[in-house]
This record gives structure tokens, sequence and C-alpha cells, in this order.
């Protein structure tokens, strides 16, 4: 065994793994590919898995190969889905890829001694003929196999269609154009992918007589058993514009207790030794939730880089640690806006009682006086009992910010116009 393997292993990506992967990586540099299904907006956090096998691969000297499914996110995956996803448009995939592109120069490395790859599967899919396919391709399928994978099992009761019936070949055949082209020997991906993974190492070892291999990760659950990266809000993106960095770090901080060290095995580049310790400190002391902090500082600063991260764990600590707002950046506010009512004001002669009514903290003058008269009203996390008490110069923080507070949780803005 490699130290790869063994070290993949120990963090918890291997389910199943072809016999010989071992050998085949000690053996010299390989190429690994994972795909990519464009048909979302943006990466979601069920991508960050195969990403981050991709680059375990690349720190142990391997060239990854990311394969955005331009082409076949035309047809679609039938694996883990109950019924046939709707079909986008050419215009809407290629808007996709490009989104995606971007988001994976963070966390690949394209420049490096085995520098990453992006590809689009559409660049040989589209133009395929589909006779030459069929005869080249299809003749080496049997489909009384093909109904015995999962991908294809699971769906027969429902419907599939023979669109997505023919996904597993074009799969395959995707692994057969990047091993000829490529060199490349090795795929990974989700649990749900191994049936389409190996049609394509049996398709290589027919036409070419060719070695190849193949990696797939468990499925990801949360403590409930829910699917991983869902939210009752709805997925969690990579894109900042659809899962701001702030919701991005609250998730991974919210994690079980049952859950923290199977997340940092997976989803940081932390040593052993690093998570072995932090897995003491969490034991002796829970409620610290060190371990929990580290896993969202960590994954916020791999995805959205090193200031994003700085601003969320800002924005944490003010909302949920009476943290003093005075010393924080102006960046930080921009990111709180995105979080909580926010109003914009002249700063001319503004009374707090009028500063509640505008934040949205009290919905009459009358209920701001009583607020601030029993005692739970706060100014930049300071309480305040004067209902007379107007706002000051020295009241506004870092951009023209000030915070207000009714009671322990809820939280106004209020920014100066410019």
């Amino acid at each position: 065994m490699s130290d790869l393997v063994g070290e993949l292993k120990w963090r918890g990506f291997v389910h199943h793994v072809t016999q010989g992967m071992g050998t085949h990586l000690a053996a010299g540099t390989r190429v690994v590919y994972c795909g990519f299904d464009p048909t979302a907006p943006s990466l979601q956090l069920g991508n960050l898995m195969p990403i981050m096998l991709l680059r375990h691969f690349q720190l142990a000297g391997h060239r990854p190969i990311a394969l955005m499914g331009g082409g076949t996110g035309l047809i679609g995956d039938p694996s883990g889905k109950p019924g046939e996803r709707p079909l986008l448009s050419k215009e809407q995939i290629r808007e996709n890829l490009q989104r995606m592109r971007d988001q994976m120069a963070r966390l690949l490395d394209f420049d490096g001694a085995a520098p990453a790859l992006v590809l689009n599967n559409a660049d040989w899919l589209v133009k395929q003929s589909l006779v030459d396919f069929l005869r080249d391709v299809g003749k080496h399928f049997s489909v009384n196999i093909m109904l015995q994978k999962e991908s294809v099992k699971a769906r027969l009761d429902t419907g599939l269609s023979y669109t997505e019936f023919s996904y597993m070949l074009l799969q395959a055949y995707d692994f057969l154009h990047l091993f000829r082209e490529r060199q490349c020997t090795i795929q990974v991906g989700g649990s749900d992918q191994w049936g389409n993974i190996t049609g394509g190492i049996d398709l290589i070892r027919r036409v070419e007589g060719g070695e190849a291999h193949g990696l797939v990760a468990p499925l990801v659950t949360t403590a409930s058993g829910a699917k991983f990266g869902k939210t009752e809000a709805g997925a969690i993106y990579l894109d900042p514009g659809l899962t701001s960095p702030y919701q991005f770090y609250q998730f991974w901080y919210n994690t079980d207790d049952g859950q923290v060290e199977s997340y940092l095995k997976l989803f940081t580049l932390l040593p052993r030794h690093d998570i072995e310790a932090l897995m003491k400190a969490q034991e002796k002391d829970p409620s610290r939730r060190e371990a929990q902090g580290t896993l969202a500082t960590e994954v916020t600063k791999m995805v959205h880089g090193e200031e994003a991260k700085d601003n969320a764990t800002g924005v944490s600590a003010i909302l949920f640690s009476d943290f003093d707002p005075h010393n924080v950046k102006a960046s930080v506010f921009d990111e709180m806006a995105k979080e909580i009512p926010t109003a914009s004001v002249s700063a001319n002669n503004l009374g707090l009682v009028d500063a509640l009514v505008k934040a949205g903290l009290a919905k009459s003058k009358s209920e701001a006086r009583r607020q601030i008269e029993q005692g739970g009203v706060y100014v930049n996390q300071q309480r305040v009992k004067d209902v007379d008490r107007k706002l000051d110069p020295s009241d506004w923080l870092a951009g023209g910010n000030l915070l207000l507070r009714k009671g322990k949780k809820d939280y106004g803005l209020l920014r100066l116009q410019r």
C-alpha cells in the first residue's frame, strides 16, 4: 500500500478501491480525474469531498483533472436521483461551468509541479457520431450487466429514460478518452459513482488492454442522517453570492460533536497529530467547541480566502459572544449587513428611540421607550437605559456603522448614508 492510500483510509475517503491501487500509485506519477455536474449555478458542499480527494492526490505528486460535464450535463446522471433531472440549455451549462472553474482555482493548485487541469467533456462528446459511438463503445456493454448497476436498479420502478440509461456509456467513454489523450489511469468520486467508474475501467481494459483504477468515498451525512451540505434553507454553495461566508462558517461551526472529527479529517488538510490534539482538547472541555471552531475557520479560509474568513469569524464573535465591536474592520460590518436587519440613516440628531424603530427592533416609539427603560437595549454591546439618549459621532464604528441589540439575540445595524 502506498502512503497515500493509507492516508486516505485514515481520513475516511475510501469506501471502495480497485485491487492494486497502492502498487499502481507507488510505481510513478499518475493522472487522476473526477467529474463534476454543471447543472447547478455553483459547486456545493457535496462537491467538496471529491475535490479534497483530488487535492490529496496532488499533494502526493499526482496530477488532478477536474472534468466538467458540459456534455454529460446535457444528459443528466441518474445516480442518487428519484426522477429525471430537468435538462438545462447549453447556454446555462456554459455559464455554470465558468463559475465552477473560478471556484476550483482556490481549491486546487494550477501552477505547481503537478498542475491541475480543468477540462470540459463537451469538447469530445458533443461532436461524437452516434453510429460510431454505438459501434466503438456500446458493443462492449452488456445490457444485462448495466441493469444490475445500483444507479439503474434504483430507478427501474419509477422509470428510467433511455437518455439517462446511456449516461453510463458516456462516462465510461470519458475515462477512455482521458486515458488515451492525458494518460489518465485513475477516476475518483462518491460511492454512487462506483458502477460508472468500473464501467470505464472495463472499457479501457477491453479496448486498449490498459490498466485503470477507481476509488470512491462514502456518502457523508449529518448527525440526523440527512444529506450532507443540505439545510432547511437549502443547499450550501461555494459561491459567496449564494451562501455568504458567514453562513458557510456557521454551517461548519454548528457541526455535531459526533461528526467533527470525521469532518476535520475529510475537509481540512490538517495533519494527523493536529487533529488528534484537537480531539483530546474537545474531550476535556466540549463546551469550548475548539474542534468546531478550527473546522469552520480552516474550511472557510480554504474556500473563500483569508479576508472572508476573518469577516465571518468577526461577525460570529460579535453576534454570539458579546465581542466588543469597536476594534473590528468595516468589512466585518459589510458581511454582517447581509445577515441582520440593516437600515441606512442620517446622523443628524438621531435619537435612540427612533434608531430602534428604524432598525426594526421596535414597532413603535412607545415600544422602543419601554424596551430602553426595562434595560433590554444595547448600543455597540453597551446597555443603555436613557430614553432621551442621542446618537453622537463617537457611537459610529468603522465604516459608519452602529450596532443595536434588543435582549440577548435580536440585532439591528444602522449605517450612515454616504
